[in-house]
């Protein structure tokens, strides 16, 4: 097991850098939710403008997460010739820039086209936070991984009502998305210099041993925990409109509030987390989390109509969220340094296994059978959620210091 959690003295040093960073952090994570959000949530308007088919929206929904493993990639080559924080806040910008195209789009080439660039700089951001958050954590001692996620699930809550809002007030598409990008690089102008830069980060404290050395198993592991969970927050990301719309019959306004349920539960679970996590471990976290979310599921796949689904959608928000993020803060105890740079770019990537599964392959069952069937899939991953509980440690422990072997979870 590893040692008792003590702070990393190079990093506690710095405490006012770090605890800017951390708020910067979170307006990262909560910018990037936010975009998802209005992205996702805007799929029912994008269907309707561009005659889209289920087929095409599952086609878009492979592409971006195939291009987003690519900008993980492209992640850990600029974190490794720069920073981190170089990384993140050029994520931050290209997704501000695709938006304006995914706005403009003319036709469903140029909207395919910009849901490409969009792709690559979600991979970015996606694996720029998650360094950044671990090398945070590091510097904290204690497990506050888990609240960067929750500034995601205010984000992405802040977009989904965003859009119903814009709905009810019959804003363009155009407009709305437009505003959405404008939000983006704002926060990322006003966020991006107070992250870690790498003399706080990547420079300090690094290993001797490089990301091979951690154990295969071990990565692997991680890696499919990561996948599923991702499955499944993307399936409710990707899906829960468009089913309530198109396979319960409501309205568009009312569809969005299944996303915004999902994260508002989330919101919950993420700001609680950390102390979960710290009192009763992850292990027992990550099980109680799987079985939560396989009853909220449960009852979304049943849902006689929308009410009934949105409050499927809340349930399964509590628990299922709070899985990613700790795969992400157990992996980070094995290395550190620009070594934990390209663990965490190389973990991101399982992200998009799960989103190939939770968007593509959900939705290519729902448009053979219906998109009941299709959350099925979902279903049956938090079931298997509730058996790689065991991965994780019993017990709260710490981000490793620079002299100490970082120990195998139990």
């Amino acid at each position: 097991m590893l040692p008792p959690q003590s702070p990393n003295p190079q990093l506690s040093a710095l405490h006012p850098t770090l605890r800017a960073a951390r708020a910067a952090n979170s307006v990262a994570f909560a910018l990037q939710g936010f975009f998802l959000a209005v992205i996702l949530t805007e799929l029912p308007q994008q269907k309707d403008k561009f005659g889209l088919t289920d087929g095409l929206i599952v086609a878009s929904v492979a592409m971006i997460s195939l291009l987003a493993g690519a900008g993980s990639i492209t992640a850990e080559r600029i974190a490794l010739r720069w920073s981190s924080r170089t990384a993140l806040r050029i994520g931050l910008a290209l997704i501000a820039v695709a938006g304006a195209a995914i706005a403009v789009s003319p036709n469903k080439i140029a909207l395919f086209a910009a849901l490409a660039v969009y792709g690559i700089a979600l991979g970015i951001v996606d694996a720029g936070t998650n360094m950044q958050a671990v090398f945070i954590q590091h510097g904290y001692g204690r497990f506050v991984l888990v609240s960067f996620y929750a500034a995601w699930s205010a984000g992405s809550i802040a977009g989904a009502l965003l859009v119903s809002a814009f709905e009810k007030l019959h804003v363009p598409l155009t407009a709305s998305i437009l505003i959405a990008a404008a939000v983006v690089l704002a926060g990322c102008l006003a966020a991006g210099p107070r992250l870690l830069g790498t003399d706080e980060a990547e420079a300090g404290p690094a290993e001797q041993e490089t990301t091979s050395s951690v154990p295969v198993r071990v990565f692997w592991i991680f890696g499919t925990v990561i996948a599923l969970a991702f499955a499944i927050d993307l399936a409710v990301g990707n899906w829960s409109a468009l089913y309530l719309k198109d396979e319960l019959l409501s309205s568009s306004a009312t569809a969005a509030l299944a996303l915004a349920a999902y994260q508002g539960a989330s919101l919950l679970g993420r700001l609680t987390g950390d102390m979960w996590v710290r009192r009763f471990g992850p292990r027992t976290v990550v099980r109680t989390a799987a079985a939560v979310g396989s009853i909220g599921l449960v009852i979304v796949v049943s849902a006689p109509g929308p009410a009934v689904a949105i409050l499927g959608f809340l349930v399964a928000g509590i628990g299922l969220p709070v899985i990613a993020p700790l795969c992400f803060s157990e992996a980070g105890q094995l290395t550190s340094g620009r070594d934990l740079d390209a663990l965490i770019a190389r973990l991101n990537l399982f992200n998009y296994a799960g989103t190939l599964v939770g968007g593509a392959v959900v939705g290519v069952l729902a448009d053979a059978v219906n998109m009941r069937a299709g959350f099925a899939i979902p279903l049956a991953f938090a079931v298997l959620l509730i058996g790689f509980a065991r991965v994780f440690h019993p017990r709260a422990t710490t981000v490793p210091s620079p002299t100490e072997p970082a120990a195998e979870p139990a």
